[in-house]
């Protein structure tokens, strides 16, 4: 079969993979489950992962086939799975869990002792097929294109995770500010707004960001390269600050907006990551904030989130692409050129 493989770690998007030709992956467990990609979003993590910024973190033996957010066809399944059979269209959380570790037995997958992280630490669905297993699965409705809803495994659970926190915290009419309205952002102002009756404040750099922000329910948007985000939203919130920000840039700027946006006793999400945090220790405890990050999120999560994009609450705005142009992709995003998610395309 086909799969994009990364070779060696480079901040060269133009040529990051290559298309080589490898063998099927087989079941090596009864838990196990062969899925036939029919679609897998490609994610800034992708670009994160090529440039090597994950070895610290996560264990990697190259060459690795990459894509964590997959989708398509049961095509095998391991003597023990019950939960799905042959045929059937499901979305890949992308995490394999053990099930019987701590954290797994709490319901924290992310934590999970004994993971396997596909397109991090073991072959992902950039790919015509991908390995998993049953606990990693989620059949998915009838009518929902496993295509369109790919990119859900990830960009949609992490956002439906942040958003869900800060949806904890907040009572109707408080402010929620949504930084980065990109491929996360715009999911996130979806859930947001499906879940809470908070009002939420759009920031990004580019107008028409902000309009597709207006068009998915935010009640206010932001051009921060023209306007003081801090500005804004003390006018807005009558100098009283945003309750919650939840933050799909994360850099170094968007950070640093913490002390003037977030209201005492509030929470800075941070989704988006690359850059670092440069506060004095003096504005956490005067503004009793706290920065809080966000990893993926869980496998009810992502249930829930389908049944929200069953529902019609949450859609994704997609373009797709063969897998032949996978570097085309992950140029075009580097340089800021995908409006929400790109989805990929095994022959």
């Amino acid at each position: 079969m086909q799969a994009a493989r990364l070779h060696e770690y480079t901040d060269d998007m133009s040529e990051a993979l290559s298309i080589d030709e490898v063998d099927r992956p087989e079941l090596e467990r009864s838990d196990g489950v062969v899925i036939e990609v029919e679609g897998a979003g490609w994610c800034q993590t992708d670009n994160h992962i090529i440039e090597g910024m994950w070895t610290d973190y996560a264990p990697q033996d190259l060459p690795m086939t990459l894509g964590h957010e997959n989708a398509g066809v049961v095509a095998e399944t391991g003597d023990e799975v019950t939960l799905v059979e042959e045929g059937d269209p499901v979305i890949c959380h992308p995490v394999q869990t053990c099930g019987i570790c701590r954290p797994c037995r709490l319901g924290e997958d992310m934590y999970c002792e004994n993971m396997a992280f596909n397109g991090l630490t073991t072959d992902g669905g950039f790919a015509e097929y991908l390995q998993t297993n049953e606990r990693a699965v989620i059949p998915l409705p009838d009518g929902v294109d496993p295509v369109e809803i790919a990119p859900h495994a990830d960009a949609g659970i992490t956002a439906y995770h942040a958003a869900k926190k800060a949806v904890d915290e907040l009572n109707p009419g408080d402010t929620c500010v949504v930084i980065g309205v990109g491929g996360l952002g715009h999911i996130g102002i979806q859930c947001l707004d499906a879940m809470s009756a908070a009002d939420v404040i759009a920031a990004d750099i580019k107008d028409e960001a902000l309009e597709l922000a207006d068009d998915l329910g935010a009640r206010h948007t932001v051009n921060s390269a023209e306007e003081d985000l801090a500005d804004v939203v003390d006018d807005l919130t009558d100098g009283d600050g945003a309750q919650q920000v939840v933050d799909f840039v994360g850099t170094d700027e968007t950070t640093a907006t913490a002390p003037d946006v977030v209201a005492p006793g509030g929470d800075h999400h941070i989704v988006g990551y690359g850059g670092h945090i440069h506060e004095p220790s003096q504005a956490l405890v005067d503004g009793e904030f706290s920065f809080r990050g966000t990893l993926v999120g869980k496998y009810a999560e992502l249930q829930e989130l389908v049944a929200l994009v069953e529902r019609g609450d949450v859609e994704l705005h997609t373009e797709r692409h063969d897998l032949e142009a996978i570097n085309t992709v992950a140029e075009r995003l580097e340089h800021g050129e995908i409006e929400g998610r790109a989805v990929v395309m095994p022959p």
